[in-house]
Order: structure tokens, then C-alpha cells, then sequence
């Protein structure tokens, strides 16, 4: 369909009869993300379907490029995690000079001592957790971390793993004063291959970077988000990051080949296969796939891309309750099959955020949810043909109240900017609680109900959103400040309603150090005693992020 005019946009409404009419309105671009002049497609509730094309202005939104983003000006000190929590350091070595000698002669240069540099270091970008490690180290190669927990582990130091400390459990920081061994200068892509799309890359690529490499060579990466620009590919497979693409091309456990790790001792695997099967023996890789760094240091990956797909539309959704997004969600399913990407939800309250505190404007009429549906495949005219049908059913049938749909990358982008930035406008709202769980999708918002009533105006707000598709609620609780009896009134209240619903605590964010007190809520203890042995099997002295991932000892 053409632009008839720069200053009108073409709309369609089908009367009783079945016939079309056609109208030209006024567009009204200026509802969505401050666009310049510009046009949208809509559908409007008792239309079979109305167009409206929106234009967006280029580089009104781009991915998150660092970690800073969520600091607010004149934000107070992090307290220090050992302060704010009942944890004991323990018996490690302290860094000395003669090992700061020993590692600059590792790695000359790459040393770093200035406490302004390991500020950052210290502190997740959520600023809830913060450590006082002394010494940040950033090698270039396997065979330098190797050398460093060699040293480590005869001198029994214990070693923060640290990629683009983007992890919203506390993993990525120390607890004490840690040796922070990063991967950020282990950067560097080994190889690819056009025809496979097979990836071999060191640990510390940035996701978004390496994104951006094999789409010139028409692949994607099979895992997508909100963090791309910071995060690195080694820090993605050790929490096992689901994120944006997961109803689509599953698990890193499915999509990672192979994986070259360094032990605790300084002892170098190397499977960096590049085999699609291989049937030989256990599959050591999956050992470190979600570890958290507490197993070993991954230092390489070797990961399947998926061909790049033609064709991507994104429709953002109004619904006027959760069971229509539900219904929603098995339309979209049962009729666009194998080109649905994407099912993402968000609540009322996660569009008013990210409009209070990023400017960002609703593109559809107000609803109390709001779904954001993307489809990816190889032709451009075949897909628009299914989910444009999508929207007629839904729209008709009383599911969607209203709608935008975008083929445009920029204008996609623009759209999953209201998904992808909840995280950060959350940050802009004071202190997080923060609950990634795994629930049966017909329950997915009744503990956000349930956990709105229980704390009352104790809290800022209580927002529910997440990956619907893959039945994964992000449930996040604000408050002016940490409050321990907020926390009292959360957990484990949270973790028990999880558990009756044979839930997971932690979906894709990992356990970390806020979490590993909860494992047992998910995890048998067969299986709890079964990852102990694991860890003092393959790290005896327990040098590697420590106070992680486990519950400690008792």
C-alpha cells in the first residue's frame, strides 16, 4: 500500500457489508517516543484493519551501550555487601605485593591497582551489591588465565570472574576483596564459518558486537538482550542468559557447540568443538553452561548462528486482561507457527515507568497489559500475510484493543525499546526487588497480584513482565530505599508460592549471591548435595566465586 500523502495516513474500515472504505485521517505521530513527523500502522478495536504507519527518528533508541546507564546523579555509596548481609569471609590468602608482582609479570600492564578504576568493578550495575577487591586483572588469552589461577590457587586467592557485570544477581561482583579476573580484553573472534554459521569467539566479545559481526554475514546470534551492548558472550553461557530469542531457538545449552575452559588449578579444557553432534563420552561443556564462574573460567566459546532472517515485523499490543494475553498468545501460536519469534508481556505500570522516567510514549491506547509480538522469517510478504490475519482474529474477537504493528528495523527497535528498557526505568525508580521466575504461564500474574496485596503501600510499585512464551515472569519491587522489612515481607514468600506451582526460582538470571540461599525451593537436595561434590571436585579449595552460586555449608 503507497502513501497517498506525506500529512495523511491511510486507514481501512470494513462496514456490515464486507466492503472497504476508504478514509484519509490525520496522522498523529507525535503519541510515540516524541516522533518527528512520521506514520504508524495501527489496528483499532471493530476494525477489520486499520493502517497507520509510524516513522521514527534514527537514533532516538539504541540498545543499552554500558552499564552506567542506571546510576542516578548524586546516587549514595553502595553499602558494602558484607555490611548488608549475614556473610562471613572465608580463610583465603589476602593479595600481597609479591603477588602483584607475580601477576604483572603475567601480564605486564594489565595490573590495576587505582581505586578509582576497580570502583566500578566492585559495584553491580543494579548498585545493590558492592565488594572491595584491590586488584583488577585483564588478560588477553587462555594460556594468561591460566597462569593467574595457577598462581591463585597455590597461593589460595580467591578469583571474581567478571565479564561485562551486567547480572542482575550479584554474581559478577566479589562479596570481599576478590582478585577480579576480567575477560573484557579477551575480545577477539577466531573464526566463522559462512556455510555452518558456526562462531568461535573469546570469552569477552560483546554480545551486541558479535551481533553485529555475523549479521554482514547474513546470521544473528541465536540470543538477544536488553544488555547486548555490555554483557559478553563468555558471561551469557556461564548464567545460561535465556532473553528475547528463546521461544524461538531455545537454550545456550542447545545452540553452544563447544567451550574451552581453565580449571581452578590453571588447567586448560579445551572442547572447542565445532561438531554439530558428537557422541563421545559425558558432555563436559554443560557442566559449565550456568556455573556462574563457580566451576571454571570459560575463556572461548564455539556457538550455532541461526541464518538471518528476511523478513522481522513487530506488532505492540493493548489487552484489557491477562486471560485475553493468554488467548492471545495460543492465536498467535496456532496461526503463525514456525515465524513467531517473540511473545513478550508488560503490565500497565512497566509502560507508565518507562514513560515517567525515559520519556517514552505509549504508542497504543491505554490497557491494563500489553504484548509485544514479533515474527522473523524469509519472506517479507508471506509473513505480514500471517500476522496481519493474527491481528484481524484477535482484534476482532475482543482479545487486543488496540495495536502497532512495524517492518522497519528503526521502527522495531523503537518498539522493543518499551520492552527492553523496563529494566532501566525500574533502576530510576529507587531500589529493586528483583524475582526471575519460571512458572506455569496460566499462573504467571497471579503472584504479581498476590504480592501487590500482600505489601500494600509498602511499596512504590509491584509490576510483573517477561517472557511469555517461555512462561518466564520478571516480578520487580520498588521502594525509596532497601528496606529489611520489605525484604522480610517478600521472601521467601515469593519462593514458596513458586515452589507449590513447581516453579523455578531463577529462570535466566542465575543464582548469583542473592540467590543461592534459595536453591533448595527448586533443587532436591540429592541434587543440591550432588552440585557440592561437583564444585569440591573440580575447585577443592573453593577459590572460584565464592559465596555463589551454593548454599554455603552449614
Amino acid at each position: 500500500m503507497r502513501l497517498l500523502r506525506a500529512c495523511c495516513v491511510v486507514c481501512f474500515f470494513r462496514l456490515r457489508s464486507g466492503a472497504m472504505v476508504l478514509h484519509l485521517v490525520p496522522r498523529w505521530s507525535a503519541r510515540l517516543f516524541r516522533a518527528s513527523a512520521g506514520w504508524r500502522r495501527t489496528y483499532a478495536q471493530g476494525a477489520s484493519v486499520g493502517l497507520k504507519w509510524l516513522a521514527c527518528p534514527r537514533g532516538m533508541y539504541s540498545p543499552l551501550a554500558c552499564r552506567g546507564y542506571s546510576s542516578v546523579p548524586g546516587s549514595p555509596e553502595v553499602m558494602l555487601t558484607s555490611e548488608r548481609y549475614p556473610v562471613q569471609r572465608l580463610p583465603f590468602s589476602t593479595v600481597s605485593e609479591e603477588d602483584l608482582a607475580a601477576f604483572e609479570c603475567i601480564i605486564p600492564g594489565r595490573v590495576i591497582t587505582d581505586p578509582e578504576q576497580l570502583q566500578a568493578c566492585n559495584v553491580d550495575w543494579l548498585r545493590t551489591v558492592r565488594g572491595c577487591s584491590k586488584v583488577l586483572l585483564r588478560p588477553k588469552t587462555s594460556e594468561e588465565v591460566s597462569q593467574i589461577l595457577r598462581h591463585c590457587h597455590k597461593r589460595n586467592l580467591a578469583v571474581n570472574p567478571q565479564g561485562g557485570n551486567t547480572g542482575m544477581v550479584g554474581g559478577s561482583v566479589p562479596v570481599f576483596d576478590e582478585v577480579i579476573l576480567s575477560t573484557a580484553l579477551m575480545n577477539q573472534v577466531i573464526s566463522f564459518h559462512d556455510v555452518s554459521g558456526i562462531l568461535v569467539c573469546q570469552a569477552g566479545c560483546v554480545l551486541e558486537e558479535l551481533s553485529r559481526y555475523v549479521q554482514e554475514r547474513n546470521f544473528i546470534m541465536p540470543l538477544d538482550l536488553g544488555a547486548k551492548g555490555s554483557c559478553h558472550i563468555g558471561g551469557n553461557v556461564a548464567t545460561n542468559a535465556g532473553g528475547l530469542r528463546f521461544l524461538r531457538y531455545g537454550s545456550l545449552r542447545g545452540t553452544v557447540l563447544g567451550l574451552e575452559v581453565v580449571l581452578a588449578d590453571g588447567t586448560i579444557l579445551n572442547c572447542l568443538t565445532s561438531l554439530r553432534k558428537d557422541n563421545t563420552g559425558y558432555d563436559l561443556k554443560q557442566l559449565f553452561i550456568g556455573s556462574e564462574g563457580t566451576l571454571g573460567v570459560i575463556t572461548a566459546v564455539s556457538i550455532l548462528c541461526p541464518p538471518r532472517p528476511k523478513a522481522v515485523n513487530v506488532a505492540f499490543l493493548g489487552c484489557p486482561g491477562f486471560p485475553e494475553v493468554l488467548q492471545t498468545f495460543s492465536t498467535c501460536k496456532g496461526m503463525l507457527g514456525e515465524i513467531l519469534s517473540a511473545f513478550e508481556f508488560m503490565d500497565t505500570e512497566c509502560m507508565q515507568l518507562v514513560g515517567q522516567h525515559l520519556h517514552l510514549t505509549n504508542p497504543v491506547q491505554e490497557s491494563p497489559f500489553y504484548v509485544l509480538v514479533e515474527t522473523s522469517g524469509s519472506s517479507a510478504g508471506h509473513d505480514a500475510e500471517k500476522l496481519t490475519s493474527v491481528l484481524e482474529q484477535v482484534l476482532n474477537s475482543g482479545l487486543v484493543s488496540d495495536g502497532t504493528m512495524a517492518t522497519n528495523q528503526t521502527k522495531v527497535q523503537m518498539l522493543w525499546a518499551l520492552r527492553e528498557r523496563i529494566t532501566e526505568a525500574l533502576s530510576r525508580d529507587g531500589y529493586v526487588f528483583k524475582y526471575d521466575l519460571s512458572l506455569p504461564v496460566e499462573r504467571l500474574y497471579d503472584l504479581v497480584i498476590d504480592v501487590r496485596t500482600r505489601l500494600g503501600p509498602r511499596a512504590k510499585h509491584v509490576v510483573g513482565y517477561g517472557h511469555l512464551g517461555d512462561g518466564n515472569l520478571h516480578l520487580n519491587v520498588t521502594a525509596e530505599a532497601f528496606s529489611q522489612e520489605l525484604l522480610g515481607a517478600l521472601e521467601p514468600y515469593v519462593y514458596a508460592w513458586t515452589a507449590e506451582q513447581r516453579g523455578s526460582v531463577s529462570a535466566e538470571h542465575g543464582l548469583g549471591f542473592k540467590k543461592k540461599t534459595v536453591l533448595g525451593y527448586s533443587k532436591p537436595p540429592v541434587a543440591v548435595k550432588l552440585m557440592k561434590q561437583l564444585k569440591a571436585l573440580l575447585d577443592p579449595k573453593g577459590i572460584l566465586n565464592p559465596y555463589k552460586t551454593l548454599p554455603a555449608q552449614a
